[in-house]
């Protein structure tokens, strides 16, 4: 793990997830960038569950996996978690889709600390 600022490391997992759960992407790389990170780079307990689910969805509907998602995550101990407010802001702009693609593949980066980086 980097020295990264545990506030920037917030924003990278929570954006991420928000991108994962977007409907802007395709079940297909959903599953694939699910596949290439490794859930101990969420220092969250609460995201780090919130990915596991969402990689073993693996590549359904966003608007499925949307669905299923909090009481998958109730079930996994957190009775409180309300889906909505954890995506807020909740539509992204295909703009915004970008920057949470970024911090997707800086998550991917951490995974991987000891390959060569995974994008420019």
């Amino acid at each position: 793990m980097t020295g990264s600022e545990p506030a920037s490391q917030q924003v990278l997992e929570r954006n991420t997830l928000r991108f994962l759960c977007s409907v802007l992407i395709k079940g297909g790389t959903r599953g694939e960038i699910c596949r290439l990170l490794d859930p101990n780079v969420f220092q969250d307990p609460l995201r780090r569950v919130v990915f596991e689910e969402i990689r073993q969805l693996g590549s359904i509907d966003s608007r499925r996996l949307r669905e299923l998602l909090p009481a998958r995550v109730t079930n996994r101990g957190f009775p409180d978690f309300d889906l909505h407010s954890f995506l807020a802001p909740h539509e992204v702009s295909e703009k915004e889709i970008d920057q949470l693609f970024e911090s997707a593949l800086q998550l991917l980066d951490l995974s991987h600390p000891n390959q060569e980086t995974l994008h420019d």
